[in-house]
């Protein structure tokens, strides 16, 4: 459960933008996303292989 101390001071407003910032911090909605369908664990670790495959290449084009 996620809580906001706000101030009397402080606009709703404002307090709302704080909570935005730590339900996205907490990865639920990334977590839902990924629950909804299953993927297989081969197809998981050839996408993790990519993503770093791709990543490495990133950061040896900026060296």
């Amino acid at each position: 459960m996620l809580i906001v101390d706000a101030r009397e001071s402080e606009s709703l407003d404002r307090a709302l933008k704080i909570f935005k910032k730590k339900f996205e911090k907490t990865g639920t909605v990334k977590q839902l996303r990924a629950r909804q369908a299953f993927t297989l664990p081969s197809v998981k670790r050839r996408t993790e292989i990519k993503k770093a495959i791709y990543v490495e290449q990133l950061r040896r084009g900026e060296e």
